[in-house]
């Protein structure tokens, strides 16, 4: 215990932060596995946070940036993947609070519980010292990334992204078919299906081309996969 509430105080000062209520920070640090006054509540509310900060930042930062650029920006910026590679940068892993089979099974380096763990903080500091202090934590934290942003780069059609990320993750490439649909107006309309080893569903979408109908369905599936990572 010790140990722990000194690494905890040792993360307090990496972020230049102090709780009034140490008992929030605690909560934000601990896993449903743990104890049942944990960590979600904490998570849901640092979540929108994160992203209504972010939000604005490339609002004021790109006033140029369509809203379609910004949305895929600020997706790429709060996913859980970001998340977690900011959480290990921080060394969150050691101070988390975890129930013996999340412990044994290595909790403590899963993506998915450093991104939630994180954002709790967010949502915990900002009950305790409110936006003032919430917002100049998250734009430290982002610094980097949001400095290296090139908003002139030439956004890769989706099918391309899709398939470059599935590549990444070294998953099978997607499997698309398309047929021809009748319209009430009697122009051509297509319907295309996306299935990908990272969805349990079909993604499907319509076009006025094959073409089309497969872009729209790749984006539907990336949107669908930002929102899980």
């Amino acid at each position: 215990m010790w140990n722990r509430n000194r690494q905890i105080e040792k993360l307090c000062q990496q972020l230049g932060i102090q709780f009034k209520n140490e008992t929030l920070l605690l909560q934000a640090l601990t896993h449903r596995s743990a104890d049942p006054k944990n960590n979600e509540r904490l998570e849901f509310l640092g979540d929108a946070i994160l992203s209504f900060v972010i939000a604005e930042e490339l609002f004021n930062r790109f006033p140029q940036a369509k809203e379609g650029k910004m949305s895929r920006l600020r997706a790429s910026l709060v996913k859980g993947e970001t998340l977690a590679e900011i959480a290990r940068e921080l060394k969150l892993g050691d101070v988390l609070i975890l129930g013996q089979g999340e412990l044994k099974s290595g909790g403590f380096r899963r993506e998915s519980i450093l991104a939630d763990a994180l954002e709790a903080i967010l949502g915990a500091l900002f009950l305790d010292s409110g936006i003032d202090i919430v917002k100049p934590l998250i734009l430290r934290l982002y610094d980097e990334r949001l400095d290296s942003i090139d908003v002139t780069e030439t956004i890769k059609d989706p099918k391309t992204r899709l398939q470059e990320l599935l590549q990444s993750r070294k998953l099978p490439l997607p499997l698309y078919s398309v047929r021809e649909i009748e319209s009430a107006d009697k122009q051509p309309v297509f319907e295309a299906s996306c299935q990908v080893s990272l969805l349990n569903k079909l993604v499907v979408a319509q076009g006025s081309s094959h073409r089309k109908a497969e872009k729209k369905a790749a984006e539907r599936a990336l949107t669908l996969i930002e929102s899980k990572l």
